[in-house]
């Protein structure tokens, strides 16, 4: 598909798979905090945060890859993004690395458990494949 050249992006994990999002999508990445939860929401939305005064909401992506919950552990972190005008943050079990992939496919229609339109591309590395996801097809999903 491409090379990616110097693109950077934040690696983590949700169990055993690995994803990716572009550097400049992310604001900053933070240790889990309490979460107020609200009610009727999709279950993709776990509630919301207060980070330094602005209410932020928060989704699960283990709910997006209709994996169950579990507690949160000391690497649990939420990454928090920029979307269109909204700040989002996605909780993760583990932020790993940043890291560029000189070689990156175009994604199947179903990829390491969820929808392939959920990415971007699948970011090629020696240790196994990374879902690059697609920030406005995660969030898009959530607002349903």
């Amino acid at each position: 598909m491409q090379a990616a050249g110097q693109e950077q992006y934040i690696e983590f994990a949700i169990e055993r798979e690995q994803y990716a999002i572009r550097i400049q999508d992310i604001h900053e990445i933070i240790k889990i905090q309490d979460i107020t939860e609200i009610p009727n929401v999709t279950p993709y939305v776990k509630g919301v945060i207060n980070l330094r005064g602005k209410i932020v909401p928060v989704i699960s992506l283990r709910r997006l890859c209709q994996l169950p919950d579990k507690d949160y552990t000391r690497t649990t972190r939420i990454i928090v993004v920029h979307h269109q005008e909204d700040t989002v943050g996605i909780i993760v079990d583990r932020v790993n690395k940043v890291a560029t992939y000189p070689d990156i496919q175009p994604p199947p229609e179903r990829a390491l458990g969820i929808d392939g339109n959920y990415f971007a591309g699948i970011g090629i590395t020696d240790s196994g494949l990374v879902g690059i996801l697609k920030l406005d097809e995660v969030l898009l999903r959530e607002q349903e």
